[in-house]
């Protein structure tokens, strides 16, 4: 078996040969060269699997390197050899399609690290090449133009190490894109790491992300290695980003930079391999502005922006991500699959979402316990009632809710609403618990005659049982 092949190009001899002699160790074939010049014609002669290149070359830069091997080459990973503390430089490279950077001096053991995932992610590429099959198209449903997008940046971001920031609204799914990004790329053998910024205590924060050493603070009986740790050899998604407080973003950028970590109490920093990937649904440019989010912090995770459309930008895709998430609750409740009457699917089509495909998966399990057997009709879905009137709506009802005439005068108040002090949802979920627990009493806990109370079928009680947690 032919040895694997690695391209260094750097103007520094001392560079040059330590390069060619570590990857020599692994048992590489190295080509080394000290020019733009040299490269392109190495490049055109031989097939490489991997390529280094310094910043700064007597000819050029490493910039024009990286752009001509991601236009020619776009299966070989290429790395960009940088100043110590050149962050400009690497995000820069990044950006271009490097597939990640190492500063000088150069860390022996992070090297060896990045060229093994390197010549993994290289090896997946050329497996992969001619395979026409859009990635994640299984987990991440649609064929809105939108989506289709979207998988194929996904498919781009999957081959380098750059971190990227996934943005978009609560709901449309931004973990399940971290994690088609983790799991298409050379990292996926390694953990998935998520992480919601904002359900950490502030005070935990550093020992969460770093560790810490037994004996470090009150409570500390043991050491406990961080996420940064726990992601070593694989990805650490940051979910609601914005919500880290300022003095955690600062050590979170130097973890970024340094690829180390010290834990709380620990001497010496230990070094980390971690790609990652960042989202939030909150504006994090304009919490820049206002001074609440540092502003290279947000360079340095947000090298490349990745934006999730909300669904009602992608209205076309609810039939098939309706199928998909009712063939999910049917296999979970041991059922049959749903079906939706032409009236249900047309009054999803036409709603907003402002809660997108989470709130879409919400309508659909709670219209599954209210139906009756299994065809969901359009007052199954008890969607929220509009707030103005439809065009085509009769000036006495809206969305089948009675509304005031402008020419009869306002009645008395209306009584308060109890589902006022929460969210409808809840208080609707209360309601039926409330009034399923009195049938399941009256009934001496027979279900049969349980479901036969409440007018619906046995199917339909085991569901609701299970969803509502009574035992």
């Amino acid at each position: 078996m032919s040895k694997q092949t690695v391209l260094v190009i750097d103007d520094e001899r001392d560079i040059r040969e330590l390069l060619t002699i570590t990857l020599g160790r692994m048992e590489l074939d190295v080509d080394a060269v000290g020019s733009v010049s040299e490269a392109r014609n190495a490049l055109a002669n031989r097939r490489y699997d991997l390529c280094f290149t310094d910043m700064r070359l007597p000819d050029g830069s490493g910039q024009e390197i990286i752009e001509l091997i991601s236009a020619t080459y776009p299966d070989m990973p290429v790395a960009m050899i940088t100043a110590y503390g050149n962050v400009d430089a690497a995000v820069n490279a990044l950006k271009a399609g490097a597939f990640d950077f190492v500063s000088k001096p150069v860390d022996i053991h992070l090297l060896r690290r990045l060229v093994k995932t390197a010549l993994r992610l290289s090896e997946e590429r050329r497996a992969e090449s001619g395979n026409k099959a859009a990635p994640g198209a299984d987990r991440l449903i649609g064929e809105s133009p939108v989506m289709v997008e979207v998988r194929s940046k996904i498919a781009k971001l999957a081959r380098n190490q750059a971190p990227v920031y996934i943005g978009g609204e609560s709901g449309v799914g931004k973990e399940l894109v971290a994690r088609l990004i983790h799991e298409l790329g050379p990292r996926a053998s390694g953990t998935f790491v998520p992480v919601n910024c904002g359900a950490i205590p502030s005070e935990l924060m550093e020992s969460e992300f770093f560790g810490h050493r037994k004996g470090s603070f009150t409570g500390a009986h043991a050491d406990k290695e961080g996420l940064f740790q726990a992601a070593h050899g694989g990805t650490l998604f940051l979910d609601e980003v914005a919500e880290l407080p300022l003095h955690m973003q600062v050590k979170l950028l130097r973890a970024i930079q340094e690829k180390a970590v010290r834990p709380i109490g620990g001497r010496d920093e230990v070094p980390v391999d971690v790609r990652i990937l960042s989202a939030t649904h909150k504006n994090l440019a304009a919490l820049v502005e206002q001074g609440q989010f540092r502003q290279d912090l947000f360079y340095r995770i947000n090298v490349i922006e990745l934006r999730v459309p909300p669904l009602r930008e992608r209205r076309g895709d609810v039939p098939r991500l309706a199928d998909f998430i009712l063939r999910q609750l049917a296999v979970e409740s041991g059922g049959a699959p749903g079906t939706l009457k032409p009236d249900a699917l047309a009054a999803l089509e036409a709603y907003q979402f402002p809660g997108n495909v989470r709130e879409l998966e919400n309508i659909l399990e709670r219209a599954m316990a209210m139906c009756e057997g299994d065809t969901i009709e359009a007052d199954d879905l008890m969607l929220p009632q509009r707030t103005s009137l439809p065009t085509d709506a009769s000036p006495a009802t809206a969305g089948g809710m009675p509304v005031p005439n402008a020419a009869t005068p306002a009645g008395p108040p209306a009584p308060r609403n109890p589902a006022s002090d929460g969210s409808l949802e809840d208080y609707i979920t209360n309601i039926e618990r409330d009034t399923i627990i009195k049938a399941l009493e009256e009934s001496r806990y027979n279900k049969t005659a349980t479901a036969k109370k409440l007018g619906i079928t046995f199917r339909a009680l085991r569901y609701k049982l299970k969803k509502l947690g009574i035992d």
